[in-house]
């Protein structure tokens, strides 16, 4: 089922190899560790963000309630996979810093499909760390006025600090999304996958 998914975003991306076998992936561990890349590894590398220069090369990101981001500047890209510790530790900011180092220039980011605070309840002393490191608009309630996490807040706030305002956001929340898998909705779930490609 999983090759068959990814044979079809393969097709459908039509960029790139067409065996995502030769695309970037992870071993994601949500840290801050960022890759820069010029081949697919053999082996995935234990990191949270990959960049390139390279035209034509798929670097991807899994998610399933985490904020997958996408960075672009004249000649690199960048993906990154932006859960709560990833956010806490600094792997948007890590990211800029390597996209910028390989291809200067002003950064674009797009938001993917996350978790909204609506249904991101979250614990008052985690909230604490993340409003300590990225300010009190991090801090939201759920539906039913708990605590809660804004994530794409985070990650605007992330970004900012970073010196990046271009951002577009999908603004999608992947536990009402019936389109989209979500761990804190259904507990044991697939993934969805964020591909990027620089094509020129």
């Amino acid at each position: 089922m999983v090759a068959r998914n990814r044979a079809q975003v393969a097709r459908l991306l039509g960029e790139g190899p067409s065996d995502p076998a030769e695309w970037v992936w992870l071993r994601q561990v949500h840290g801050r560790q960022v890759v820069s890349a010029t081949a697919a590894f053999e082996d995935p590398p234990e990191a949270d963000a990959a960049v390139t220069t390279v035209v034509g090369l798929p670097l991807v990101v899994m998610t399933a309630d985490c904020a997958p981001v996408a960075l672009a500047s004249p000649g690199g890209i960048a993906v990154v996979h932006a859960g709560w510790p990833g956010l806490e530790q600094g792997v948007l900011g890590a990211a800029v810093d390597a996209l910028r180092a390989v291809a200067p220039g002003p950064v674009r980011a797009w938001l993917g499909p996350c978790i909204h605070p609506a249904r991101y309840e979250f614990g008052t002393d985690l909230l604490e760390r993340l409003v300590d490191r990225l300010g009190p608009e991090v801090a939201a309630t759920t539906d039913a006025g708990t605590p809660a996490l804004d994530i794409p807040t985070a990650v605007r706030m992330s970004l900012a600090r970073a010196g990046v305002d271009d951002l577009t956001d999908v603004d999608v929340c992947t536990a009402t999304s019936t389109d989209h898998f979500s761990h804190r909705r259904d507990g044991v779930t697939g993934r969805q996958a964020v591909v990027v490609v620089r094509t020129s």
